[in-house]
């Protein structure tokens, strides 16, 4: 049995002889999932270059746990389904690969080497980042591009299996064909798309050119990961009693119903407090599970592409910052903390809580006798002593204009 495998852009490829039959499989991962122009023409004219007219190609999804943010392995599927008829007929086939990304870089690359060999392969290609777990907190690269595939190619011997490299691969408009960056011929000006690229298109709808990916993939990928202004999305509110958050969120959500079309809900503290929490207290555990029940809530109808607009106090950063990452793997997610001096707070206060806090009557009240803590990140921060109702409603509609939740020609009339 022999078995070839190719990576191209984050991509894998594995090519497999039974009998005189060869097969190439390619596996996906990071956060290039959908299938390219390039990996279809890759090995197409990999099937000519072998000259091998029984040639076969068994393309092999990953199915396994990735990083935070993949898209799905279900949208993958689709894609490999969509592209498989423009495969040559009756020489690929598709099977999926139950295999959990460790993105380990040079070891992983390692690692998968062994598996093809104990597969029973006998040449593996690599090729740029493989496996590569992309930059740390400073913005700097864990691996170089290549390190991964020369740690590899270091060990053939020691590993029992060939390793063929590939080169990143760009495209010549003017020759409607893929060129390895280093063979590009003299005079031609390559395209490429970067990953980053491609998901900043999905989300602002922009479009995505034929030569990167077939048009029927694109619209798939397109249905998974709808453009912003087809997501759904939370306004999460978060400040202290009398800092504005019911009176600012009720009139935001006239306004959102003037120039969009999203179902919109209101999880206000007070009510959701009376209904989705009636049985709970005010200690620190039972604050937070009350936040993180908002959240989920909030989850389930940006999930649906609905709109929510929560106005708790969410005194707690570690309540919030759960929220934020359970509701932003479904859609948009926006922190507004109103904050809003506690001396203008008091001053609001209609239903007296803060002098009976200060009087010693009311215990646990935010601010007082129980701590706010204050949002390390928040995508607005708005002190309504200062900015008017519909200033604040500005702001924030403006700042979904911005990131493309909004039109922005409906916010201007």
């Amino acid at each position: 049995k022999q078995w070839y495998q190719r990576r191209v852009h984050g991509k894998q490829w594995y090519q497999r002889r039974v009998h005189g039959k060869q097969w190439y499989q390619r596996r996906v991962h990071g956060k290039q999932w959908y299938q390219r122009r390039v990996t279809w023409e890759a090995v197409v004219s990999t099937q000519s270059t072998w000259g091998a007219e029984d040639m076969k190609i068994l393309v092999h999804p990953v199915v396994g746990m990735t990083k935070p943010g993949d898209i799905d392995h279900h949208t993958r599927v689709k894609c490999y389904k969509e592209i498989m008829p423009k495969y040559p007929e009756g020489r690929a086939e598709l099977s999926v690969f139950p295999l959990a990304m460790r993105m380990g870089g040079p070891r992983e690359a390692i690692w998968h080497a062994i598996i093809r060999k104990n597969h029973g392969a006998t040449h593996f290609i690599a090729g740029r980042d493989h496996a590569g777990p992309g930059s740390n907190s400073a913005g700097v690269d864990f691996y170089g591009p290549y390190d991964a595939r020369d740690a590899v190619k270091g060990v053939e011997d020691e590993l029992g299996i060939q390793i063929l490299s590939y080169e990143m691969q760009v495209y010549s408009e003017e020759h409607d064909r893929f060129y390895s960056v280093n063979e590009v011929p003299e005079g031609v000006s390559p395209k490429k798309l970067s990953g980053t690229e491609v998901r900043k298109r999905l989300a602002t709808g922009e479009d995505i050119p034929e030569w990167f990916s077939f048009g029927p993939v694109v619209n798939i990928l397109r249905k998974a990961n709808p453009p912003h202004s087809k997501k759904g999305f939370t306004i999460f509110f978060t400040g202290l009693s009398g800092s504005g958050k019911t009176t600012v969120a009720n009139a935001l959500q006239e306004k959102l119903m003037e120039i969009q079309d999203r179902a919109i809900t209101m999880l206000d503290g007070d009510i959701v407090r009376q209904l989705l929490s009636s049985g709970l207290g005010f200690s620190r555990d039972d604050r937070q599970l009350n936040i993180k029940r908002i959240g989920y809530v909030s989850s389930l109808i940006t999930k649906s592409g609905g709109a929510v607009i929560a106005a708790p106090i969410a005194p707690h950063e570690e309540a919030r910052a759960w929220v934020r990452e359970t509701v932003s793997q479904e859609g948009g997610f926006f922190l507004v903390h109103l904050q809003t001096p506690l001396e203008t707070c008091e001053e609001r206060d209609r239903k007296g809580l803060y002098k009976k806090a200060r009087e010693g009557i009311l215990k646990g009240m935010t601010g007082i006798d129980d701590p706010y803590e204050i949002p390390e990140v928040a995508e607005l921060r708005i002190d309504t002593a200062t900015s008017s109702i519909a200033q604040s409603v500005d702001t924030i509609v403006s700042y979904l204009a911005e990131n493309g939740y909004v039109e922005g020609e409906a916010v201007a009339r």
